[in-house]
C-alpha cells in the first residue's frame, strides 16, 4: 500500500515538472496568465430592483466623507491677554546679609494661544463652544477657520445653566453644521470628534463609539483653571484632549450629536460631551430673546443612589452641597445637607441629571413644590424659580 502511494506521488511530480518545462518551451508565462485573471471585487454602486443606484461604502470612506463635509464648519478658539510676570528671586552667595535678591520687575507678557474649539451654527457668524473655554471676561478671543481666516470675537453669550457659550463674529456666508437628535443615541454607535487637540493641532480627527449615556461629571479647562458640575452628558472613547473642548462630536451622517467638553483625569479613552438637544434648546431660547434665560433653583447638589442611601441610612435623592445666597432655594428655607426627595411629587431616584432635567423643563417664575429630608423628617416647601443671569 505504501509503495502504491509513493508511486502516485512520483508520477504527480513528473507531470508537474513536465508542464512547467512545456510552458517555458512554448513561451507561456504563468505570471501573464495570473495577471489576466481578475478576482471579483465589491462594487461601489449597485442597482436595486427598481433601477435605483445605491452607493456601498466602508467605514474608512464614511469617515473621510464626514470629515470633508464638517471640517469647514469647525473652528479654533484663541485667547489674547496680558499677564503680569511673577517676581523672581536669585541667590547671591557673596552677600551674606541678603542672599536672596529680588530681580527687577519685568514688563507684562502678552499671551496668545489656541485654547479650544467650536463649530459654526449660522451663516452670519454664530459659533457654539464651551463656556469654560471663554470664561475669562478680561481676555479677548478670536476665531480661526479651517482656511486660516481669523476673526475677532465681538460678543460672547454665556449660558448660566450649562457649559455652553455662543460667540458672535462679523462674517457672512459661513457654512453651518447640521444638528442631529441626541435623544436617539445608542451605546455602541460610531462617534467622530474634530477639534484643536492640545491647543496646538488644529482640525484633529479622532474616532470611536458612544460608550455611555446619562453620565455626571465635573468639567473644566486646563488653560483657565475652571470646573463645573455637569449632568446627563455623553461618554465616548473617541480621543478628546485638552483643546478639543467646544468642538463637535458627530455621527456617521455628519450630524453634530454633542459638544466635546471634558476628559476623565487618570482614565484612558474616556471623554464626555454635552448632548446636542441641550444646545438646540439653548439656541432656540437665545434666538428668541437674544440671551440665555433659564430657570434657576439655586443649589449645587450630588446624587444619592440607592446603594449610597442604604449605606448611610438616608433616602435616595439630591443631596444639597451648597445653597446659593439670595437664590430661590435659600428664600424657600432649603439648607446645605438637605436631601431633595421629590419635586412636584415626582420622586427623585438618584439618577444623574434628574433634577437638572426637571428644572430645565420649567419656566422662569414658575412655582414648584420641593419635598426634602432633614434630620430624619420630610417636609415640603414652595420654590419660585428665578432667572439665572450669571
Amino acid at each position: 500500500m505504501k509503495s502504491i502511494r509513493n508511486t502516485i506521488l512520483i508520477i504527480a511530480l513528473i507531470i508537474s515538472v513536465y508542464l512547467g518545462l512545456s510552458a517555458g518551451a512554448f513561451g507561456i508565462k504563468w505570471s501573464d496568465i495570473a495577471a489576466k485573471i481578475k478576482l471579483p471585487s465589491m462594487p461601489t454602486n449597485v442597482s436595486t430592483s427598481s433601477g435605483e443606484k445605491v452607493k456601498i461604502t466602508n467605514e474608512e470612506s464614511l469617515i473621510i466623507d464626514v470629515v470633508d463635509k464638517v471640517s469647514p464648519s469647525v473652528v479654533t478658539i484663541g485667547i489674547s491677554k496680558t499677564q503680569a510676570q511673577q517676581q523672581l528671586f536669585e541667590i547671591d552667595p557673596f552677600n551674606p546679609f541678603n542672599i536672596f535678591q529680588q530681580q527687577p520687575n519685568t514688563a507684562p507678557q502678552k499671551i496668545e494661544q489656541d485654547i479650544g474649539s467650536g463649530f459654526i451654527v449660522s451663516e452670519d457668524g454664530l459659533i457654539v463652544t464651551n463656556k469654560h473655554v471663554v470664561s475669562d471676561t478680561s481676555a479677548k478671543y478670536r476665531v480661526i477657520t479651517k482656511d486660516d481666516k481669523e476673526y475677532d470675537v465681538q460678543k460672547i453669550y454665556r449660558d448660566p445653566a450649562n457649559d455652553l457659550a455662543v460667540l458672535k463674529i462679523s462674517a457672512n456666508g459661513l457654512k453651518p453644521t447640521e444638528m442631529g437628535d441626541s435623544s436617539k443615541l445608542k451605546v455602541g454607535q460610531m462617534a467622530i470628534a474634530i477639534g484643536t487637540a492640545l491647543g496646538e493641532f488644529r482640525n484633529t480627527v479622532t474616532t470611536g463609539v458612544i460608550s455611555g449615556l446619562g453620565r455626571g461629571i465635573s468639567a473644566g479647562s486646563p488653560f483657565e483653571g475652571f470646573a463645573e458640575q455637569l449632568d446627563n452628558v455623553i461618554q465616548t472613547d473617541a480621543a478628546i484632549n485638552p483643546g478639543n473642548s467646544g468642538g463637535p462630536l458627530l455621527n456617521s451622517s455628519g450630524q453634530v450629536i454633542a459638544v466635546n467638553t471634558a476628559i476623565a483625569q487618570g482614565g484612558q479613552n474616556i471623554g464626555f460631551a454635552l448632548p446636542i438637544n441641550l444646545v438646540k434648546d439653548s439656541l432656540k431660547n437665545f434666538n428668541t430673546s437674544g440671551q440665555f434665560s433659564r430657570p434657576f433653583l439655586g443649589i449645587r447638589y450630588k446624587q444619592i443612589t440607592k446603594d449610597l442611601a442604604l449605606l448611610n441610612d438616608v433616602p435616595e435623592g439630591a443631596y444639597i452641597v451648597e445653597v446659593v445666597a439670595n437664590g430661590p432655594s435659600e428664600k424657600a428655607g432649603l439648607k446645605q445637607g438637605d436631601i431633595i426627595t421629590k419635586i412636584n411629587n415626582q420622586r427623585i431616584s438618584g439618577t444623574d441629571g434628574e433634577v437638572a432635567k426637571i428644572i430645565g423643563s420649567k419656566k422662569v417664575g414658575e412655582t414648584i413644590t420641593v419635598t426634602y429630608w432633614r434630620s430624619g423628617k420630610e417636609a415640603t416647601v414652595t420654590v419660585t424659580l428665578a432667572e439665572n443671569s450669571g
